[in-house]
């Protein structure tokens, strides 16, 4: 089997077996565990060894326990504590951005921003959340373990794809930019924690996907991979009616794993990046979990739906806005200090 398609089905057994195990198992938040396969399948490699695992689970635990050691920190102090997470939201960023450390910023962020805002309401809920985050990070883990030897890489390029690391000034003003997609959205959902935690994962993805995100193309790739999003999980929610078992479950996410894969890989031609294709896939599963939920529940999945996507497209207009109006402060920054300089010191074209 050629190469890529070997990535194609590795990616998308990995996220449905994850994404299977964790509504099998009944966890609480189990659209988190095929995320986390998302997050540690994209970048073709081998699994992590020993090593790699054991820095991965001391991650896990310096980052959920930062988030439950600042639960008390903000009702205590909140001025102290929220300045605790600003700071910690642009350190993820950075290390993101400038260390090529993606999973470490995305833990640092999702254990800021999630478990502190849960435990604001309840510290049960801060618990709930973290046992979610944990045994979905296994979870993932495992499934990538098992789906692997199926579809390996081949040995000349297994651990050869490298991310470029950008200059420093540019990289760290994206950094903030990240920072503050994000903390706005989490200053509203410390007013009710439990119906806006979805939120602020979306805001996290859209933090990220800023990273990569030109202003000039910031409205086509943010509100684009939205609102697609929302439409894939209405579809996948549709298709999941005409038998809701956990097998159909797992199989719709393959063949929908196999479609988003195909345009990340670049099997299937498309304009957009691969952070686009990303973001879609979040999106859809941050509304489609919450959307099983509230079926099992017997609530009214599509006025609750509805309020979501309708809070996913406001984030987003925020984002795209905030990107726009900080890129323009940074330029006008620049033609000041352009227009400063003795004329000796401007650079020739």
């Amino acid at each position: 089997m050629p190469l890529i398609s070997r990535r194609i089905f590795r990616l998308s057994l990995t996220v449905a077996l994850s994404l299977a195990g964790a509504y099998a198992l009944a966890l609480p938040l189990p659209f988190l565990a095929p995320i986390f396969a998302l997050m540690l399948t994209a970048t073709p490699s081998p699994p992590m060894g020993l090593k790699g695992l054991f820095g991965l689970f001391i991650l896990v635990i310096v980052t959920m326990g930062l988030g439950l050691l600042l639960i008390t920190v903000l009702i205590n102090y909140p001025p102290s504590g929220v300045l605790i997470v600003a700071i910690g939201l642009f350190l993820s960023n950075y290390l993101s951005i400038n260390k090529g450390k993606g999973a470490v910023g995305t833990f640092l962020t999702v254990g800021l921003t999630v478990i502190t805002a849960a435990g604001i309401a309840n510290f049960e809920a801060a618990l709930m959340v973290v046992e979610a985050m944990v045994v979905g990070i296994g979870l993932a883990v495992l499934s990538q373990r098992i789906v692997y030897p199926l579809f390996p890489e081949d040995t000349l390029t297994a651990g050869s794809v490298k991310k470029a690391v950008p200059d420093n000034e540019p990289s760290n003003w994206i950094a903030m930019r990240a920072t503050l997609i994000v903390l706005p959205v989490y200053f509203i959902a410390l007013i009710n924690p439990s119906a806006y935690l979805p939120i602020i994962l979306k805001s996290v993805s859209l933090g990220q996907q800023g990273e990569f995100v030109h202003a000039r193309n910031a409205g086509r790739e943010l509100m684009g991979s939205t609102f697609l999003g929302g439409c894939f999980a209405i579809l996948f929610w549709f298709a999941l009616g005409i038998e809701t078992t956990l097998w159909m479950f797992f199989l719709w996410m393959v063949l929908f794993g196999l479609y988003f894969s195909s345009k990340l890989y670049r099997l299937v031609a498309t304009r957009f990046p691969s952070s686009f294709w990303l973001n879609v896939v979040v999106t859809m599963l941050i509304l489609l979990g919450p959307a099983v939920e509230d079926s099992a529940d017997g609530k009214d999945v599509y006025k609750a739906f509805a309020v979501r996507m309708s809070l996913f497209i406001a984030v987003t207009l925020y984002a795209w806005a905030a990107i726009h109006v900080l890129e323009h402060l940074r330029a006008r920054r620049q033609g000041r200090i352009v227009l400063a300089l003795p004329a000796k010191e401007v650079p020739s074209c």
